[in-house]
């Protein structure tokens, strides 16, 4: 892993750890001790979990935070996964319990970001089957169209958007029908 600056940010004794990789005679190897901070992988949306080593501040760990990780919290000062792409368990010693709850605290917000924006991303993704397309536009059938609209949720309304934008004789359709209502002074001829 490439040379990298240490963070300027709050690299302090409390954020100080200590990485544990266990090895296959089921012992905790000791990586090396360093300052552990959650940030944006480099050119990337994502977020990982970095440590930089406390003396030549190399990359000791690299991990990018995935929401099928399975993070546990042992004690007051101990952090520990599995690592699902290289199957391999890893574990964080912090020095100090109040920069534990601080990193763990952080990997819980990541993960419930992650959680939450795969449910709205789902959602939205999830549609109505059936809405393909809308009744043809007629005053008769403007009610359907009412309850189609009211009843829908965010992500039919999205997909009920393009269908309106689609259809172009559909607002000037509309429009024409409530023209004299919603522009009447344009209607009337002036006095």
């Amino acid at each position: 892993m490439g040379a990298r600056e240490k963070p300027q940010g709050n690299a302090n004794s409390m954020q100080r750890v200590k990485v544990y990789r266990l090895s296959d005679d089921g012992k905790w190897d000791d990586q090396g001790t360093g300052h552990v901070t959650v940030d944006y992988m480099e050119r990337s949306e994502e977020l990982a979990l970095f440590v930089f080593d406390e003396e030549d501040h190399e990359t000791l760990l690299l991990h990018r935070i995935s929401p099928d990780d399975i993070f546990k919290k042992q004690e007051d000062t101990i952090i520990s996964w599995r690592n699902l792409e290289y199957s391999t368990e890893l574990a964080l010693s912090f020095q100090e319990n109040t920069g534990c709850s601080y990193i763990w605290d952080h990997i819980c917000d990541v993960q419930r970001t992650m959680h939450f924006s795969s449910l709205n991303h789902e959602a939205f993704h999830s549609m109505n089957s059936e809405l393909r397309e809308l009744p043809a536009v007629e005053l008769s059938t403007l009610p359907i169209i009412l309850k189609i609209v009211t009843e829908s949720g965010l992500a039919d309304q999205v997909q009920l958007t393009e269908l309106i934008l689609n259809d172009k004789p559909f607002p000037y359709r509309f429009l024409t029908w409530y023209q004299p209502v919603l522009l009447p002074d344009l209607i009337r001829p002036p006095p």
